[in-house]
């Protein structure tokens, strides 16, 4: 039978905010039932490529979601078997916003030398 690959789990900060839940329950319902769905398929599929998956970084990937409004971008990062939701955001230009990027980096980096907090 088939089974996750790995495990969709949201980034949470010191203070317990969970920055990529937060971000989606603002989203409508098709654009959350999009995003949701295209993360389910990586649980299921890891690793996978374009155009679901980009590599940015090193260890830093995002996930592609076309909407009607622009296209979705979450940022993630794979700690031990765990998809760790980094930080989420509507492109509607080309360019992925460089503070974004590095935000997303920053959140990489305190979970890959601390891992995930109160799991």
């Amino acid at each position: 039978m088939d089974a996750k690959v790995i495990f969709a789990r949201f980034f949470r900060t010191s203070s317990g905010k969970e920055p990529v839940r937060e971000w989606l329950k603002n989203q409508t319902d098709e654009n959350k039932k999009s995003i949701g769905g295209d993360i389910a398929a990586i649980e299921w599929r890891w690793p996978t490529g374009y155009p679901l998956v980009r590599k940015l970084d090193n260890n830093l990937w995002e996930v592609r979601t076309n909407l009607t409004d622009g296209v979705s971008r979450v940022f993630f990062t794979v700690w031990e078997n765990y998809m760790v939701l980094l930080h989420g955001i509507i492109k509607k230009s080309n360019k992925t916003p460089k503070e974004d990027f590095e935000l997303a980096k920053k959140r990489r980096n305190i979970v890959l030398q601390g891992g995930l907090e109160n799991e």
